[in-house]
């Protein structure tokens, strides 16, 4: 143990020269720099092997860490180790560290063990990990790994980060279980920054709480042979889910772009870069499923330019979810389906090529009050959009769009989409209901279409008058009929509510009896069609 006062290292530890100058760097908070001056022998994930020259022990580093010397006078302790190959586990499980840590360019020989500690602020920079344990961490500050390797994943169960968690530009393999990063019930007080990101197995995030946003933009999400890439119901992020492409700067996608819902900062470590190959523009790709149910976003969720690769069995779940606004924008799917079912939005922004087809989308119970189409979203599209989600009849999503429609000022299109929903509802009918629909279609279009009712009623009424004043039928009683008008006893035929005294004077007989009939039951038809639909309209329906 260190004595207070005593800055020197315990004799028995024998340090070796890298870890002398890492013992005095920390003293005075400076930065223990073991690069050679070579790039390529310096990069931590190259395939150079690095001499004793740059060798710390393990339980050297834990030892500054949790009973580190004082600081030299007029100076921060503070942990600041480059290009540093770590020997063994660095194990620090439940323990309180107060200096600041920061470790950039250095490779792991062990795992990293941090379950249960404390620690103000830690940034792994660059650096080449076996795997990093760190469920139940605390940081009051930030905990950043951008640009890290890891070989066989990293759990981040139930940790609590006091600022902000940097993952942009990490690549993370899978652990045993098929798992890049376990974060489920993970804590984020500000900003979780993945950006770039590339996660090989399952990445969970259950029941995680970010405060801030949540960005995966430019990131690839890959686990083809599991049944999900990201799974993360109930997720709560405060403010919006980044789904995006990422690029340059001066990109229309690149990270510090301010969307509707406020602005996302730009994180440190250079994560606004030049994609691979030069490219303006590295889209969101997630290779798998990806599980969003219960999630709670607080602005929106943006999947713009955002590609899945499925297969049949997998599913893009957004089920229940709530937000102000989503952005449909990605690309369509191939494979697998895509539910939104019981979801519930304001802004639904969208366009007619990110959705996939019939038998492939459901959206049961998805609500949405305004919809925003990016380019060119007829309505004849939209109608296939409800189509492809409803393969057997379910009134709901024709009713939901109209409404959309109408709250939007758009009466015509919403008639359309009801008129749609009538038709549909037809194919679930018997044989009788069928032909009773065939006939509201064709005269009224069963009632959304009134205008239809008042050509029939004129073309019957030219006809019926034609034949009549041909045929004038006998009166009932001699001396007591009104004088013939055919005209007005046509008209009296056809309207079954109001009597214009003609109808009960006359007494066809014969081919002229069965005419009436026509008239009188044609009347009748065309007159409950546009009864219903005068309901309708006064329902609001």
């Amino acid at each position: 143990m260190i004595e207070p006062g005593d800055g020197d290292a315990p004799a028995d530890l024998q340090l070796t020269s890298a870890e002398w100058s890492m013992w005095q760097a920390f003293r005075n908070g400076s930065t223990c720099d073991l690069h050679i001056g070579d790039p390529a022998r310096d990069d931590p994930h190259g395939r150079f092997l690095w001499g004793p020259e740059r060798r710390i022990r393990a339980r050297v580093l834990a030892l500054l860490l949790l009973e580190g010397p004082p600081a030299q006078p007029g100076r921060v302790s503070a942990l600041k180790v480059t290009g540093a190959y770590i020997t063994d586990i660095l194990d620090v499980a439940g323990g309180s560290i107060k200096p600041f840590v920061e470790l950039r360019d250095c490779r792991f020989e062990g795992e990293v063990v941090l379950p249960e500690a404390h620690f103000t602020t830690v940034r792994l920079v660059n650096c080449a990990l076996p795997r990093l344990e760190a469920a139940r961490l605390t940081t009051e500050g930030d905990l950043h790994l951008p640009r890290c390797v890891v070989l066989s994943g990293i759990r981040l169960t139930d940790a609590h980060i006091g600022t902000d968690l940097l993952l942009s530009q990490a690549v993370v393999h899978k652990d045993r279980q098929g798992r890049s990063i376990v974060a489920d019930g993970l804590t984020v007080t500000q900003d979780l920054q993945a950006d770039m990101l590339e996660s090989y197995g399952e990445l969970s995030l259950r029941g995680a709480t970010i405060g801030g946003s949540l960005s995966l933009r430019g990131s690839r999400l890959s686990n083809p042979f599991g049944r999900r890439a990201l799974n993360a119901p109930q997720l709560t992020v405060e403010r919006t889910l980044h789904l995006t492409a990422a690029g340059l700067a001066n990109s229309p996608f690149a990270s510090g772009t301010t969307p509707p819902f406020g602005t996302v900062h730009t994180p440190a470590y250079g994560t606004v870069t030049t994609p691979p190959r030069g490219v303006r523009m590295q889209r969101f790709e997630c290779e798998g499923g990806m599980r969003l149910d219960d999630g709670r976003f607080g602005d929106a969720v943006d999947l713009e330019h955002a590609r899945f690769v499925m297969e049949s069995d997998q599913e893009l779940s957004l089920r229940r979810i709530q937000t102000p606004e989503l952005r449909f924008l990605g690309e369509r799917p191939q494979r697998g389906r895509v539910i939104v079912s019981g979801a519930r939005v304001v802004n639904l922004v969208d366009r007619s090529a990110s959705w996939p087809g019939a038998g492939s989308l459901q959206m049961a119970g998805f609500a949405y009050e305004t919809l925003i189409p990016r380019g060119h979203f007829p309505l004849a599209a939209r109608l296939q959009w409800v189509a492809a989600a409803t393969p057997e009849y379910a009134p709901e999503p024709y009713e939901m769009l109209a409404t959309a429609l109408r709250s939007s000022g758009e009466d015509a299109d919403a008639r359309v989409v009801l008129l749609a929903k009538q038709r549909r509802r037809r194919e679930t009918l018997p044989l009788a209901g069928k032909a009773w629909g065939f006939l509201q279609d064709w005269t009224v279009a069963y009632g959304y279409r009134p205008g239809r009712a008042s050509l029939w009623i004129a073309i019957l009424w030219a006809l019926g008058t034609v034949f009549f004043a041909s045929s004038p039928p006998p009166p009932l009683k001699v001396g007591e009929a009104p004088p013939w008008n055919p005209y007005l006893y046509v008209l009296d035929l056809l309207l079954p509510v109001i009597d214009l005294g003609q109808r009960a004077a006359w007494n066809p007989r014969g081919g002229a009896q069965w005419v009436a009939a026509v008239l009188i039951i044609a009347g009748w038809i065309l007159a409950t069609t546009v009864a219903a639909g005068a309901s309708r309209l006064l329902r609001r329906q």
